[in-house]
């Protein structure tokens, strides 16, 4: 479907459109919502899939954010965001709050916790990576209000800074392994009763199965699983793809 259907205005004469006028003022609607997507993907990461871990684009550059944060260390220039942010949603879903102890990363999985160490003034503080950023210059990492000033750099807006992990990202494993319970999907259906027929036949064979429904595309998906982490999972794959041509992980 297209994403504008010309409607004539009953009031304004046939030789308008014909005249031009009428495409003019699509281009006119065309270009204000480009601005209006190019003005609500600025700050923060939006993309679908699985949060913080599939690649995304922001101004035409593309980043992957690691599996793992496992012994990460960087330093560089640190920024804050505050009021102007402040109850927005972060790239987890969250509600960004300006008083607490988050941070704003360009590739730290979401959800890790991390020290920021003022390499000024020697100051500390632990916060949780919650959304995507800064995308400005040279900067790595863009600290909440209330992260800001512990460590001494609202005044100034900017400081040099050392980063450094703290453990795991919940579910998450150092090797990069996302626990949780996944399935190989192998097949999608609009009749109920062969999304059955094929779920027997994959228990006949030793198979766990199962049939869900998607009520947006109103198919019902036959599923092999669940393995509760990622890798294993995969490795399931190519023999599920064997029989089943098209068939892939999903996440429960």
């Amino acid at each position: 479907m297209p994403l504008f259907r010309r409607v004539k205005n009953p009031s304004a004469p046939e030789s308008a459109w014909r005249s031009g006028r009428g495409t003019s003022l699509l281009l006119i609607l065309l270009l204000a919502l480009c601005l209006v997507i190019s003005g609500c993907g600025s700050r923060s990461w939006r993309k679908g899939g699985t949060p913080g871990t599939k690649p995304y684009t922001v101004r035409g550059k593309t980043y992957y954010p690691l599996k793992s944060a496992h012994g990460f260390v960087e330093e560089g220039v640190a920024s804050w965001y505050g009021p102007g942010f402040h109850g927005r949603k972060t790239a987890n879903g969250e509600r960004y709050n300006q008083y607490a102890m988050t941070a704003a990363h360009k590739i730290l999985p979401l959800g890790t916790t991390v020290t920021v160490t003022n390499l000024s003034n020697r100051r500390s503080i632990s916060v949780r990576i919650n959304d995507r950023g800064p995308f400005v210059d040279d900067r790595v990492i863009d600290l909440s209000k209330a992260g800001a000033e512990k460590i001494g750099m609202i005044g100034k807006g900017t400081t040099r800074v050392r980063i450094e992990s703290v453990g795991a990202v919940p579910g998450i494993r150092d090797n990069g392994d996302i626990e949780g319970a996944f399935f190989v999907q192998v097949g999608a259906f609009a009749v109920l009763d062969n999304a059955q027929k094929l779920v027997r036949r994959l228990q006949g064979n030793g198979f766990a199965a199962r049939f869900v429904r998607n009520e947006r595309t109103e198919l019902w998906h036959v599923q092999v699983g669940p393995w509760n982490d990622l890798f294993t999972a995969q490795k399931m794959l190519p023999r599920m793809v064997r029989e089943f041509r098209g068939a892939f992980v999903v996440g429960d």
